[in-house]
């Protein structure tokens, strides 16, 4: 896999015809393309990487990559599970992939540098619980006991719903999907880019291709770091009701010069 990657890199170079004595990384040295031609060159960048990083550290849980570009750097954070195994011993698995990234895209050297961080809580995030079902499966066990292990781990973690779709061949020689949902679980609009985390991965059976795909809602948190710091719309919060205050009782020379005086 790494020498094909190698291989399209090094053609791709050729047709870019980019020069070798260039001082700054490939992603900020772009001056003489159009703004247009930048903005594709890194969505294609972040989906090759993307791609690699999912096929390579898969079995470690990888959940993504976010890709900084600075006037000195790129830096490249691949946020997993395990950020033990992404390291490697004595941090070679991740000169490994620094070098490989380097030289498939033309890096100057020492102007890339990759870093692992870790994903606080992995039953939020739907890449890692989409490997581990994807695993499970390749375990041998059976669809929906997977399926609802998953969905039991994600709810009692905190999550305010969750949704798993598994089609493909399953038992039969039919193919059909499954459904299974759980908790509080919304669609669309603009809440949904901050709450809804969405994986999809696809698992090689003797069958057949199995497709996975993991919908999770976020709960929402105030301080922002467990889920997202904003609430929803239509949230309606019940404070409970004040407490009266108590009726005085009036006293007994108030009862005994009771009624109407008038003028003396």
């Amino acid at each position: 896999l790494k020498s094909a990657w190698l291989l399209e890199g090094s053609r791709a170079r050729t047709r870019l015809q980019k020069p070798p004595d260039s001082t700054h990384s490939a992603m900020a040295s772009q001056a003489q393309i159009s703004k247009k031609r930048k903005f594709v060159a890194d969505g294609v960048f972040y989906a090759e990487l993307n791609e690699f990083l999912m096929r390579t550290l898969s079995e470690d849980g990888y959940a993504g990559v976010e890709v900084r570009v600075t006037p000195i750097r790129t830096e490249i954070i691949i946020r997993a599970t395990r950020t033990r195994e992404v390291l490697g011993e004595k941090g070679r698995r991740i000169r490994e992939l620094t070098a490989v990234v380097q030289k498939r895209y033309g890096f100057p050297e020492n102007s890339v540098e990759l870093f692992a961080e870790r994903v606080e809580n992995r039953a939020s995030c739907a890449m890692a619980q989409c490997e581990s079902l994807r695993y499970k499966l390749l375990g041998g066990l059976a669809a929906r006991r997977a399926c609802y292990g998953v969905i039991r781990f994600i709810m009692e973690n905190g999550a305010k719903g969750v949704e798993v779709i598994i089609s493909g061949k399953l038992r039969a020689q039919r193919a059909k999907a499954m459904k299974f949902k759980d908790g509080y679980l919304i669609s669309t609009g603009e809440p949904k880019k901050h709450y809804i985390a969405e994986a999809v991965r696809h698992v090689c059976m003797r069958q057949g291709m199995l497709g996975i795909k993991v919908k999770i809602m976020l709960a929402h948190d105030p301080e922002g770091v467990m889920g997202p710091k904003m609430p929803l719309p239509d949230n309606v919060i019940i404070h409970e009701p004040k407490e009266d205050a108590p009726v005085m009782q009036p006293s007994a020379d108030d009862q005994a010069q009771g009624g109407y005086q008038g003028d003396q």
